[in-house]
């Protein structure tokens, strides 16, 4: 019996492993029909997809082709649509940069001339135009902030926003006297120049000065009026009383009967007189080139920078290459003894000063021996005044 069922169990089993077995070999048939259905199905799909490729590259190769077409056919439509959108475009470039060139509206230049900076400032500001401003002194006191000059004038028509020059004052270079009490008169004199320079009024003018002699060097200024500090409301004369030099009064005249053209010339440059010289052709007891006759005074001094005449015997022929002579000038009268100096400029070599001196002005006589064709110059203040060529 228990046999029997053993052999029943074993059988139930078998068949049920059979189903199984059958099932999954459906199952894997069932798979491998999906497989190829998918298979076939990818396939289809690519070869649709081919298709549709084809047919979309055909058709934009005809698209494309047509296109083509038509552009070569309207290729001058195009050109002249190309050429009309450039002309467009100039015509308006050109409107805007003539509307731009044109700038603002013109306007009148307004009278400013005379009027304080900020009053001119303002009706700058409502005509629309810019000041370009210039700062210059003055010979009008009290006129400091006004308008001097301006441009364009007025009455101009100009473009709004355009710049007007505008000159305004910063008042007179000075208010008041200086102190000049021992400045030289000569720097006084520069310096007044310069200040004013440009000024068809300058405010400070210098009178005539008086001289008198003093301690202090020629040319200091002792006195003046008016005073330092003195207000300046209108221009001005400035009265100097000024300095002719120590020692001016007197002086012991020198003995130079006898000396040569070189030892009278170093006696010019050390002696406060003056030689009107005169001269003559030597006679046979006379020694060439030497001072033959003096004039004498009565008393022992004579004041300073008197007038001593002398004669000089000259050769009549030139001696070891020099010819002798007497420079001759007039020149003005100074108010006080001014430095001058006689210089040589010969053919060949250098030039050299002959003498240095100092001198009040009127006749000036100086003695020389030079070689032929010299060229003697005289200096004042550094300044050359005459000239003359030996010959």
């Amino acid at each position: 019996m228990n046999d029997e069922n053993i052999n029943n169990n074993e059988d139930i089993i078998i068949e049920e492993n059979e189903k199984v077995t059958e099932k999954t070999e459906n199952i894997v048939e069932n798979n491998d029909i999906q497989m190829e259905n998918s298979e076939k199905k990818d396939k289809k799909i690519k070869n649709k997809a081919k298709k549709i490729k084809e047919k979309k590259t055909h058709q934009f190769r005809i698209s494309f082709s047509e296109g083509y077409e038509k552009v070569q056919s309207n290729i001058w439509m195009l050109i002249i649509t190309c050429v009309s959108a450039f002309l467009i475009m100039f015509l308006v470039a050109i409107l805007v940069f003539f509307k731009n060139v044109e700038g603002p509206e013109k306007v009148l230049v307004p009278n400013v001339v005379g009027k304080q900076l900020e009053d001119a400032l303002l009706e700058m500001q409502a005509k629309e135009l810019y000041p370009k401003i210039n700062l210059r002194y003055s010979d009008v006191p009290g006129n400091e902030g006004a308008i001097l000059e301006q441009s364009p004038q007025a009455g101009a028509i100009v473009k709004g926003y355009s710049r007007v020059s505008l000159v305004v004052s910063r008042g007179v270079i000075v208010d008041k006297v200086d102190d000049y009490v021992g400045m030289n008169i000569n720097d006084l004199q520069l310096k007044l120049q310069t200040l004013f320079a440009g000024q068809t009024k300058p405010l400070i003018v210098l009178g005539n000065p008086k001289y008198k002699p003093d301690l202090s060097d020629a040319g200091t200024i002792l006195e003046q009026d008016p005073p330092a500090g003195t207000s300046i409301s209108e221009p001005i004369t400035v009265e100097l009383v000024v300095s002719r030099g120590p020692n001016y009064e007197n002086t012991r005249p020198p003995k130079v009967v006898g000396q040569s053209v070189n030892d009278l010339l170093q006696t010019i440059t050390r002696s406060k007189v003056v030689f009107d010289i005169k001269s003559h052709m030597a006679l046979d007891d006379e020694k060439l080139g030497t001072v033959v006759s003096q004039q004498t005074f009565d008393s022992e001094f004579v004041p300073n920078y008197s007038r001593v005449e002398i004669e000089m015997a000259m050769p009549d022929k030139p001696v070891n290459d020099n010819i002798y002579g007497i420079f001759e000038t007039k020149l003005a009268d100074y108010p006080y003894p001014v430095p001058m100096k006689l210089e040589a400029v010969p053919e060949e070599g250098n030039s050299y000063t002959i003498v240095s001196f100092t001198h009040p002005g009127g006749n000036v006589t100086i003695p020389y021996a030079v070689p032929k064709g010299t060229q003697l110059l005289l200096y004042v203040a550094e300044k050359v005044t005459a000239r003359q060529i030996v010959n």
